[in-house]
């Protein structure tokens, strides 16, 4: 059998930047095994499965390395750039998922996904979630659960706090978290941010779409400003545009394909 795939660098607009994803179009679900190897053998973040239903509706499906996720931001970006980018004979296209349907459309030079908020949450992160972080946060707050692991917000003073991270995430995938690491920016981005996801699989993850479902309310709740521009400052580094639209969050940003190949499965 042979499956046709494509890897696409999300909120770059450039080569080798932003975050990549491989796009895995099927006529119909293989078995959980099948795409959980594919997605372990392609070895990023995620690799995304479409499967057509009528146009423009398509089922869509996340796997990193090691489990299927909830909500994927830059994998549906990816997955709507290979489809807007083969087709013009639609200017949007709406993917059903384990989060709901989640719409991707042309917005000027862009592509706009529409994703749910998941604003942070009241009580306390644990004392050994914020340890392992090795540098302490001005405030911590529990984020909900998503992708079969606790979540925490870990706001620093400033962008260079960011950058210095080095977490123990061998230690933070024991403790059962993935922490999204932010702080306001400057020269011309709102906020910067960092994430970090051993429980899901991921060490650091380059540039995170569903992260922003909780960035993009928490920064419009502290700065006032709504939209919002914002950085995220892993190795490979990308950029977005966020939008707060009552319960949900616009993302926005630019994709370039680097790869397309063959599956022989």
């Amino acid at each position: 059998m042979q499956v046709e795939m494509q890897q696409v660098d999300a909120f770059a607009s450039e080569p080798f930047r932003g975050n990549p994803a491989a796009v895995v179009q099927l006529t119909e679900w293989l078995d959980d095994a099948v795409l959980q190897g594919i997605a372990l053998e392609n070895n990023l973040s995620e690799t995304a499965f479409l499967v057509p239903r009528e146009p423009p509706h398509f089922d869509l499906r996340w796997f990193t390395p090691t489990v299927e996720v909830d909500l994927c931001g830059h994998a549906t970006l990816a997955s709507g750039f290979v489809v807007l980018s083969d087709s013009d004979s639609f200017e949007h296209v709406v993917f059903h998922t384990r989060s709901g349907p989640l719409e991707v459309r042309r917005h000027q030079d862009m592509l706009q996904m529409s994703f749910p908020a998941i604003p942070v949450l009241p009580g306390e992160v644990p004392p050994e979630v914020l340890e392992a972080l090795g540098s302490a946060p001005l405030a911590a707050h529990p984020v909900r659960r998503v992708h079969h692991a606790n979540y925490a917000l870990a706001v620093y003073e400033t962008v260079a706090d960011i950058v210095a991270l080095a977490p123990d995430v061998h230690r933070l995938g024991a403790l059962d978290h993935n922490v999204i690491c932010t702080a306001a920016g400057g020269d011309g981005v709102d906020f910067v941010s960092r994430f970090f996801a051993p429980a899901s699989g991921v060490a650091e993850d380059p540039v995170t779409g569903s992260a922003h479902c909780t960035l993009a309310p928490y920064w419009a709740a502290e700065l006032g400003r709504n939209p919002l521009r914002a950085a995220q400052l892993s190795r490979r580094g990308g950029e977005l545009e966020c939008e707060v639209e009552g319960d949900r969050v616009l993302l926005r940003g630019s994709c370039v394909r680097v790869l397309s190949g063959t599956l022989f499965l």
